[in-house]
C-alpha cells in the first residue's frame, strides 16, 4: 500500500525540498523583475526565454537549468545565487504542548507570578518573548514592572485590573493591551483569581529585559 506521508517517503520528500527550491527561485526572479520595472514580455527578451516559460519559472512549476539561470541572472544585473537566498534563509519555528512551556524566573516571580515561556527568536536582531502568565491567591499585586520594548498582554482567563503608567485597566477574559513597556506597568488589583495572561514582550536585542 502506497505511503500518504512525505516522511514515510524519500523520494516524495526530495521531491518537496525541489519544489520548493524552484518556488524561492521563481519568486527571486518576480521579485528582482518587477524593481526594474520589467514585463514578462521583456526580461523573456532579453534572457532569450518564451514568455510562458519565464512565467513557470516565476511560478515555479518547472526547474530552470544552469544556462537559464545564467541568462537571467546576466538580464537582471545580479548574480545567480542571487536567486537561491531565500531558499537558503533558516526559518525558525518554535512548538510547545499545552502546559510545557518553559518555566521562567522575571521581577515579578517574588510577587508569585508565573511565568511559562512560549518560544523565543533565535539570532535576530529583535527579541521576541511570548509568555502565559498565571496569577493565584499566592500571588501579589506588582504595578512597578519597568523594562525595554513594547509588550502585549491578552486577558486568558480571569478578571484583573491593570496600570500603565497613570492610567488603570479593568480586563477581563478577550481583553488586551498593548504599551511601551518603559512605563511602570502590572496587576493592581486581581479582581477574579486564578488569572492566566498572555504576554508578548518585543524589544531590541541590545535592549535590557
Amino acid at each position: 500500500m502506497p505511503t500518504r506521508d512525505a516522511d514515510q517517503n524519500p523520494h516524495a520528500l526530495a521531491g518537496a525540498r525541489e519544489n520548493r527550491l524552484e518556488v524561492a527561485i521563481g519568486r527571486q526572479v518576480h521579485e528582482y523583475r518587477t524593481k526594474l520595472g520589467m514585463t514578462v514580455a521583456d526580461l523573456g527578451r532579453q534572457a532569450g526565454l518564451s514568455a510562458g516559460m519565464l512565467s513557470k519559472i516565476e511560478n515555479g512549476v518547472t526547474s530552470p537549468s544552469l544556462a537559464t539561470l545564467q541568462a537571467l541572472s546576466g538580464a537582471l544585473n545580479v548574480p545567480v545565487t542571487a536567486f537561491f537566498r531565500k531558499f537558503e534563509e533558516q526559518r525558525d519555528a518554535a512548538f510547545v504542548k499545552a502546559g510545557q512551556g518553559l518555566s521562567i524566573e522575571r521581577r515579578g516571580t517574588r510577587a508569585g507570578h508565573h511565568y511559562h515561556l512560549l518560544g523565543h527568536s533565535i539570532g535576530k536582531s529583535l527579541v521576541v518573548e511570548p509568555y502565559m502568565v498565571t496569577l493565584s491567591e499566592d500571588s501579589d499585586v506588582f504595578p512597578l514592572f519597568q523594562h525595554a520594548g513594547q509588550e502585549f498582554i491578552y486577558i486568558v482567563e480571569g478578571e484583573v485590573t491593570y496600570r500603565h503608567a497613570d492610567k488603570l485597566y479593568e480586563m477581563s477574559p478577550g481583553d488586551s493591551l498593548f504599551f511601551d513597556a518603559d512605563a511602570p506597568h502590572g496587576p493592581e488589583e486581581l479582581r477574579k483569581l486564578p488569572i492566566r495572561l498572555l504576554s508578548v514582550i518585543v524589544y531590541s536585542r541590545s535592549g535590557e529585559t
